[in-house]
């Protein structure tokens, strides 16, 4: 099977991580829409107690429905579909809610959390249990601060290491040097044990970093779909993309330094988009974004390190 088909027709496994790779919890909310219209049971899970510092990721308490509280622990674990190989069936009722495609029953999930220790290890069994279960690509989706403004599309690069699946797909490979996340970590332990993998990177307004985005939610899953060819419903996110672009044009109006702010990345945005930018420069663009991750700006932060109003001082 040719790479390409792998992706379109074999077992794909979707890969987020919560953390520094995951700005807006753009990639994480994207798996986790898959996860919620896709039917799925979990097929392992890693021990929490083995790679994460809960003094940093903290458990969670949530009152269900008849009263009972219950822990949540960070951890990472691999859903895949009750009945593999096979398309969900679309009953009358609920055809909208269900992933459909002749891939849809392909598709195997892994979300977690970023781990604080034992990287290696934490990959090493999750990769296993990918291998287990017949994974023949990865998709790993990540999201990240960038100079870009909300009011245009969300860009999105996609790239792999892998030659045949660049050739194949038409993809670029990324140039990027500096420190990585584990989605890195993961997709080199893929590779290195023969699985294709595809990265898949959504840009999100380092200005509002404070709150989900679904806008960067929307553009994964566009790529996405593209990328394994099947539909995957939106539920609210369009809405919500709405209304969060709205709450974002609000504040802006309120402050002209961060209408000021916004105007000049729309101007730099528009530039990129011109028929004249070539896909080199946009990809030019795209590694510098990297390189400032790789400076330690992950969301923590805005841009310029004083917080919730990185457009401050400027000129």
């Amino acid at each position: 099977m040719t790479d390409e088909k792998r992706f379109l027709a074999g077992r794909v496994l979707v890969v987020a991580f919560e953390g520094w790779n995951d700005a807006g919890e753009a990639a994480s909310g994207a798996v986790r829409t898959l996860k919620d219209v896709l039917d799925v049971v979990p097929l392992a899970e890693v021990d929490p107690e083995l790679y994460f510092d809960f003094q940093f990721n903290r458990p969670t308490v949530s009152i269900e429905e008849d009263g009972s509280r219950t822990l949540e622990w960070p951890s990472a674990a691999v859903y895949g579909p009750v009945h593999p190989g096979i398309e969900p069936r679309e009953l009358a009722d609920d055809a909208e809610l269900s992933v459909s495609g002749a891939n849809a029953g392909n598709i195997y999930l892994l979300l977690g959390t970023e781990p604080s220790r034992s990287w290696k290890s934490f990959t090493a069994e999750l990769l296993d249990a990918a291998l287990a279960a017949d994974i023949e690509a990865v998709v790993l989706l990540g999201s990240m601060l960038a100079d870009v403004p909300h009011t245009r599309p969300i860009s999105v690069f996609a790239s792999s290491d892998n030659a045949d699946v660049r050739n194949e797909l038409q993809l670029e490979r990324s140039s990027y040097e500096g420190p990585v996340g584990v989605l890195s970590v993961f997709a080199d332990a893929a590779e290195k044990v023969g699985i294709p993998t595809v990265q898949i990177w959504a840009s999100v307004p380092h200005y509002v970093h404070n709150a989900p985005s679904p806008k960067a939610m929307l553009a994964l899953i566009d790529k996405l779909e593209e990328m394994i060819d099947v539909t995957i419903p939106r539920g609210d996110l369009v809405e919500e993309s709405a209304a969060w672009e709205a709450g974002i044009d609000a504040l802006a109006s309120d402050d002209e330094d961060m209408a000021s702010y916004i105007q000049q990345l729309e101007q730099a945005r528009d530039t990129v988009d011109s028929p004249e930018a070539s896909g080199e420069a946009i990809a030019q663009e795209f590694e510098r974004y990297l390189r400032r991750r790789g400076d330690g700006r992950d969301g923590k932060e805005g841009r310029d390190g004083r917080g919730d109003e990185p457009w401050r001082g400027r000129d």
